[in-house]
């Protein structure tokens, strides 16, 4: 049995129209020349601010979608009963809820406070368990064959109680290449493999093997991996 996986593309650009008027008289003309300089400079300010102001996630998809991830990451991600970080780099463990069956419909990346984050945000029945430890070389599940992640260490996350696309009704999440994100310190990138026989895999890589942690998060339901700096 083949692992699922979902068709690599990112989200389909906007199409802008481009509408032009006709000035109907000399007066709305000289009008609009003099008030040109003004409108042009008032855009320029903006554009500047909105560019400033907006994602520092980077992927092999569109500037659209970084922004999204990073709004997402910074807004609705943050938790205050985060466990505290273990003292070493053990594997983390949960056992999904009774009849789960939920499908990996977005990731994101961020930099947090003394750490980075990963979130799975996930869809469907219950809520997922995972496994998640560092190994040796990072390798697809269902065909074995090697997925190259960037860094000197690799987690790999496995998410428990999972459920094809077909079953859940949800999207999953897809992208054309790694993920990664401006100011990390820790995590370089993150590569989502396949989902196989109740479960999903993905690759973290991080500068090294340092502590990490993994817990729930409510409304919308997701697995947040957060990779602490190293000491």
């Amino acid at each position: 049995m083949l692992p699922w996986r979902t068709p690599a593309g990112g989200p389909k650009a906007a199409k802008l129209r481009d509408v032009r008027t006709r000035p109907r008289t000399v007066a709305a003309l000289f009008l609009s020349l003099f008030t040109l300089p003004v409108v042009l400079a008032g855009c320029g300010g903006g554009g500047t601010e909105a560019q400033s102001s907006s994602a520092t996630l980077t992927a092999s998809g569109t500037t659209a979608a970084a922004e999204t991830f990073a709004e997402g990451a910074t807004a609705e991600d943050s938790a205050t009963d985060a466990p505290p970080f273990p003292g070493n780099a053990e594997p983390d463990t949960a056992d999904p809820s009774s009849g789960a069956a939920v499908t990996v419909s977005d990731i994101r990346v961020g930099r947090q406070d003394g750490f980075d984050r990963v979130v799975f945000e996930v869809g469907g029945t219950g809520t997922p368990g995972w496994d998640v430890r560092y190994v040796d070389a990072a390798s697809s599940q269902g065909s074995g064959a090697p997925v190259d992640v960037a860094g000197k260490a690799v987690l790999q996350v496995t998410l428990t109680g999972v459920g094809y696309p077909y079953d859940t009704g949800v999207e999953e999440y897809s992208a054309s290449g790694p993920l990664s994100a401006a100011g990390t310190k820790v995590v370089t990138e993150v590569a989502f493999d396949a989902t196989f026989e109740g479960t999903t895999m993905a690759f973290v890589g991080t500068t090294a093997k340092a502590p990490f942690r993994v817990y729930l998060l409510q409304n919308p339901a997701r697995v947040v991996l957060e990779v602490a700096d190293p000491s």
